[in-house]
């Protein structure tokens, strides 16, 4: 091989790692991949009672016995961002908990809930909102019947969630430092096709 095919194939070989690194986000950037399509159930433990399962490329829950349902990380984060996929339909109950201060009994009181919750009947606190916490600073955006993205970063006292690229709270509460993360069943169904969290 003389000189010129070697640079060539050097530089393609190089290209193809760096185009391999691009399109692999999360894979070296401190994310770690809870949920992906329908695998991820055995990174949690659940609570409560729901039909939860890995199909149609999710995982799901759409029954269950009241109150609610958790699949529960059996790891715990201080500062934090969550990045979520879901797909809810218009009457789901649900949400993203972080900072859960007991891993067998999730409320909206001992863990920080960013919700998933379209009908509220106190749409403050509706999707978009952290339950108790903080209110809306947008207007509402309905998650019911589409797939959307949700972002929730906690770091130090400060919280903040992303909906959909919109930013619909940011607020300091320092009354939560630290736990592991659960994602809800409360009513409706509730699909999660990605979820992914990071230490900052």
């Amino acid at each position: 091989m003389n000189s010129s095919s070697l640079t060539k194939t050097l530089c393609a070989t190089a290209l193809t790692a760096l185009l391999g690194a691009c399109a692999s986000p999360g894979a070296s950037d401190g994310w770690t991949t809870l949920i992906d399509g329908s695998k991820g159930l055995e990174n949690f433990d659940v609570v409560g009672q729901a039909n939860w399962s890995g199909s149609e490329g999710a995982v799901q829950a759409s029954a269950g016995t009241p109150p609610a349902s958790f699949l529960v990380t059996r790891t715990s984060w201080k500062d934090v961002m969550v990045r979520a996929e879901f797909w809810s339909s218009d009457d789901a109950n649900s949400g993203v908990f972080i900072r859960c201060q007991d891993p067998k009994t999730i409320t909206d009181e001992n863990c920080y809930e960013a919700n998933i919750f379209d009908q509220r009947p106190d749409p403050t606190f509706a999707t978009g909102a952290i339950v108790k916490v903080a209110k809306l600073t947008a207007p509402m955006i309905k998650a019911g019947g589409q797939w959307n993205t949700m972002e929730v970063t906690a770091k130090g006292t400060r919280l903040v969630v992303v909906l959909n690229g919109t930013k619909t709270v940011e607020i300091d509460d320092g009354k939560l430092a630290q736990g592991p993360i659960a994602l809800q069943w409360g009513r409706g169904t509730i699909k999660f096709r990605k979820v992914q969290v990071k230490a900052i």
